[in-house]
């Protein structure tokens, strides 16, 4: 997320906790307890916030994961944003409906976050997802590139306005710097990194932004 910053930005991370051992109520209780998460900042000077955690948003469905942004954003005085919300503005603006999705998650969340797009409006025209149904979400953060190179070859890219790599935990960048393809390819750390740095007074256009970002000669891809 650091390497997706452009110059003068400065990124701090609080880690989501939960005692719960399902995964489907772990996931809501991260975003039941965001509040008590954004505490831990205590009196740094936060600007914006971001929550990396897509899982929880597909889960509680697209209505009320903008509920809740609002309602936090409200009351912190400051921008907290959701790293799905992020992905469905990224694909607003580049006029992306019909999208390729790579989802490496179990066939329940999954299936949930597929329900998440079709909310906003979105037509999946391909879904590639992790062939095992893993019990644990958190196996998310033992994928390597390599694998998700695997998944991503499962996709039919014929007819998408755009490729999403889903998955705040999913290693991403190294792959969209091996992409050659003739759609924008977005992943959930990309589209929130573009809309925190939208929300604390980007100098240049959404759209701008957003293009520097994915442009073959962008920053980050100097730090793979």
């Amino acid at each position: 997320m650091q390497a997706l910053m452009s110059a003068g930005y400065s990124l701090l991370a609080a880690r989501m906790t939960s005692p719960l051992q399902d995964s489907r109520a772990r996931l809501v209780d991260y975003f039941d307890t965001l509040a008590q998460t954004l505490d831990r900042f205590d009196v740094a000077p936060v600007q914006a916030a971001g929550f990396a955690c897509t899982g929880s948003s597909y889960l509680v469905g697209r209505q009320e994961d903008q509920r809740r942004l609002a309602v936090l954003s409200a009351g912190r005085g400051y921008p907290v944003l959701g790293a799905a919300d992020a992905i469905a503005r990224a694909l607003q603006n580049l006029g992306a409906r019909r999208i390729a999705l790579l989802s490496p998650y179990p066939a329940w969340l999954s299936a949930a976050g597929q329900d998440y797009w079709r909310e906003c409006g979105l037509e999946m025209l391909s879904v590639a997802s992790l062939p095992e149904d893993l019990l644990d979400t958190r196996n998310i953060y033992k994928l390597r590139t390599a694998r998700v190179l695997e998944i991503f070859d499962q996709l039919e890219l014929r007819g998408c306005d755009a490729v999403l790599l889903s998955g705040t935990g999913m290693p991403t960048l190294r792959l969209i710097a091996q992409l050659s393809l003739p759609v924008p390819v977005l992943s959930s750390n990309l589209s929130l990194a573009w809309a925190l740095q939208c929300a604390v007074h980007a100098p240049k256009s959404e759209s701008d932004v957003l293009a520097a970002l994915l442009d073959v000669e962008a920053p980050w891809r100097g730090y793979l």
